[in-house]
């Protein structure tokens, strides 16, 4: 590009020292002559390549930081999926076992409450039971007395004891 432009910006400026065809130029115009602050056509789009490449190299390495970010979080994402996940199985697992540990205790209390239950009512027919005793105690106690002393009458009777005696007594 700098032969092309170079000669051609070297032609425009020996065109620029000849003298203009055609009529002068009005009054209040200058001579045509190159600006001491510009660089020149070619210089500007040297400097637009060398923006252009900058621009390039910041936009490559930007996105150099942004895939190496992205694969960073990717990673971190991952490595946390499996710590949750783990997280979830152990968890799982421990729900499990205290489910099974509940339904045992269940279990496990109901057969108790059963046993109360046959216990209590066991206890309600000794009590009964005892309680017949305890109530009836006395007129079984006179009963058994009369018993024993018919037992002895009998047994008087049988060895050859004077039977008036017992009739008399009666």
């Amino acid at each position: 590009m700098g032969e092309v432009y170079g000669k051609a910006e070297k032609a425009a400026l020996l065109q620029g020292k000849q003298e203009p065809v055609g009529p002068p130029p009005p009054a209040g115009f200058e001579t045509y002559k190159k600006s001491a602050a510009s660089g020149g056509v070619l210089s500007m789009i040297q400097q637009i390549i060398s923006d252009a490449k900058a621009m390039e190299a910041e936009t490559i390495r930007s996105e150099e930081d942004a895939q190496k970010a992205y694969e960073d979080f990717v990673k971190e994402t991952n490595s946390s999926i499996e710590a949750k996940s783990r997280d979830i199985v152990d968890k799982s697992e421990i729900k499990a076992k205290a489910e099974s540990d509940l339904v045992m205790a269940k279990e496990s209390k109901e057969a108790v409450l059963l046993e109360l239950e046959q216990l209590s009512n066991y206890n309600a027919q000794l009590r009964s039971s005892c309680d017949f005793v305890i109530k009836n105690f006395d007129i079984r106690q006179t009963a058994r007395d009369e018993e024993v002393e018919a037992l002895k009458q009998a047994k008087a009777i049988l060895s050859g004891a004077d039977f008036e005696a017992f009739l008399q007594d009666a």
